[in-house]
């Protein structure tokens, strides 16, 4: 059963994931992310800017620079 996850990230971020240049996340994995899970991805800038997209986790990897955290593959879910 997939999870849906809120989180923030910065409009020059959301930007690129919305025109499909970044296909990723790097995160840590305090929630327990599993392939299959939702992220609902919230403009931020200083407070929410109410412009979200969803994007499905597709791969995990560990991001071995930092302990603790992931890579998460990601694909743009329906607009």
């Amino acid at each position: 059963m997939s999870v849906r996850h809120h989180l923030k990230i910065l409009p020059e971020y959301f930007a690129a994931v919305i025109d499909g240049r970044k296909t990723f996340e790097i995160r840590n994995d305090d929630r327990g992310f599993k392939e299959g899970d939702i992220l609902c991805l919230n403009e931020w800038q200083g407070e929410f800017t109410g412009r979200s997209i969803d994007v499905l986790v597709t791969y995990i990897s560990n991001f071995e620079q930092k302990p603790g955290y992931v890579v998460l593959g990601t694909k743009l879910m329906s607009k």
